[in-house]
């Protein structure tokens, strides 16, 4: 996640280059989010949605305006975020099933249980826990 603050326009500014530094040290399928944070306090405006909205289609990015003081689309932005994870996550694990290792076992990702509140259960633990 890549949070500025919407009240200081310098904050909105350093998004490209802070996106260019994470693009730079993580893995190819990371995914981002823009945060525009203290949508509460509208009447200090200093970033348009619609700059921060076209930043973050031109980047391919997820957005969501956030405040965490009123906890406004917090974890509706964390549910999207892990959501998408998961759903990259998974294409991995289809992969995987194709694939063999040396000893002619399934490549198959073990992973841990991720429960998300409000909704079932989405991976399954196959093997020890993983704390």
């Amino acid at each position: 996640m890549l949070v500025y603050d919407m009240t200081k326009r310098q904050s909105f500014d350093n998004m490209a280059r802070w996106l260019e530094e994470l693009r730079g040290h993580a893995d190819k399928n990371i995914v981002v989010m823009l945060i525009g944070n203290k949508c509460d306090l509208g009447s200090l405006r200093a970033v348009p949605t619609e700059d921060a909205q076209e930043f973050a289609q031109r980047e391919n990015l997820f957005f969501m305006e956030t405040s965490a003081l009123e906890s406004t689309n917090v974890e509706t932005a964390f549910l999207t975020i892990l959501t998408e994870i998961y759903r990259i996550i998974s294409k991995k694990t289809l992969s995987a099933n194709d694939e063999l290792d040396a000893n002619g076992n399934s490549g198959l990702l073990k992973g841990t249980r991720i429960i998300v509140p409000n909704q079932e259960p989405q991976i399954q633990n196959q093997g020890g826990c993983c704390g």
